[in-house]
């Protein structure tokens, strides 16, 4: 299944949150969802309400439905709480780590920088979205690649919260993941106990 490519706004609409990952908008002007009737109450099955979390992660890291479900069995999988594993794996993905450090705006310009090559981890280019970065490793921008205009207005832009878990030089372009991410550490409103029942019944 391909990634989402339609309106962003619209996505945030329908999901009935910000997502940061995704883009910059806010839903200050139409905080309610989309269409005809997007403004009328709406009953919610337990169903529903454990699809629109799953798609708040699906949607707010730029992941396919594959491989959300694979990061789900992986979770499931590992010790500890599965939804808090999920967390780990997706702010591990090394597109997200781009953007959490500040050197892109959106997740889906993170991703392009990776797979344009502009990505160097331990001095080596790695243009793989979904690389897992691994703590004390280092990432920095190919030399250059700060002067782009888009990069050089999201490392100036103020606005944007920088991972804890990492430790950011936007000086010299570097950020080094300083301790692996926790259920805390995403930026999107989710209940993750929510997406783990979405999936309990499928895995």
């Amino acid at each position: 299944m391909s990634r989402y490519t339609g309106p962003r706004v619209r996505v945030m609409r329908a999901l009935g949150t910000e997502l940061p990952g995704l883009t910059r908008k806010k839903l200050e002007r139409r905080p309610y969802p989309p269409g005809q009737h997007g403004q009328a109450r709406k009953k919610s099955s337990e169903y529903r309400l454990r699809l629109l979390e799953k798609q708040k992660l699906k949607m707010n890291y730029g992941v396919t439905e594959r491989q959300l479900r694979n990061l789900m069995k992986e979770a499931s999988r590992a010790k500890g709480a599965p939804g808090d594993k999920l967390i780990e794996l997706l702010e591990r993905r090394l597109d997200n780590v781009v953007y959490r450090a500040g050197f892109a705006r959106t997740i889906p310009h993170a991703r392009q920088l990776v797979r344009h090559g502009a990505i160097l981890i331990g001095g080596r280019r790695v243009d793989i979205p979904s690389f897992r970065v691994e703590r004390g490793q280092l990432i920095t921008l190919k030399p250059g690649v700060r002067e782009n205009a888009h990069v050089k207005a999201a490392i100036e832009d103020t606005s944007v919260d920088v991972a804890p878990w990492l430790e950011v030089d936007k000086q010299a372009a570097m950020a080094k993941v300083s301790s692996l991410p926790n259920h805390e550490s995403t930026p999107v409103a989710v209940d993750i106990q929510k997406v783990v029942e979405y999936y309990a019944v499928s895995l």
